[in-house]
């Protein structure tokens, strides 16, 4: 019994002895999220994110250290034609001259099973924020190399870019496909 003390006070004491956290950057050139809807009665669109930077912390010993934290150019949108581009950059939509960054910042990731996630988190679109909920998987590679792809699905109302309503589905569906490296320090 008091070997198990002291085992539990060595540990509880000692940080070094627990598993740390592994904070991983993402790889701007290779990771790209995807905006799509239905407009004009059922026709599919579609935009590109590029440009995506930030980390994503693991920890497989404790869960509540796991954070994702996403910045997004929306310069780089870029959609399946110049028109739609333009009008997804202006102030009827995304208004990129306002407000140049999309900004996910999760509060909790779940593991739902091996390399199955939820994340819980913070959208912020039009300096709006509002929850989140990403199911993601998870893609161990080469080294501590991680690919992360996660679906969500929101509310363009929910951001007030709610023009062409008659037109053009209020849900917008997403998918990323996150790369990292390990970071420097990590």
């Amino acid at each position: 019994m008091l070997r198990l003390v002291l085992l539990l006070l060595i540990t509880l004491i000692c940080p070094s002895l627990q598993a740390a956290a592994i904070a991983h950057t993402i790889d701007t050139e290779r990771t790209t999220i995807k905006l799509s809807w239905r407009a004009f009665g059922g026709i599919p669109s579609w935009a590109h994110l590029k440009g995506v930077t930030g980390q994503v912390t693991l920890n497989p010993d404790n869960e509540f250290d796991d954070r994702i934290n996403v910045t997004i150019p929306v310069a780089t949108l870029q959609a399946s034609n110049n028109l739609l581009t333009w009008q997804l950059k202006s102030d009827m939509f995304f208004d990129a001259a306002r407000y140049p960054t999309i900004t996910f910042s999760s509060t909790r990731v779940v593991a739902l099973g091996p390399d199955r996630y939820r994340a819980f988190g913070t959208l912020t679109v039009r300096d709006l924020s509002r929850p989140v909920i990403l199911d993601a998987r998870l893609d161990r590679q080469s080294g501590e190399t991680i690919a992360l792809h996660a679906t969500t699905a929101i509310s363009r109302s929910a951001y007030k870019m709610d023009r062409f309503a008659l037109v053009v589905d209020d849900r917008i569906a997403i998918a990323i496909d996150i790369q990292t490296k390990p970071s420097p320090a990590g």
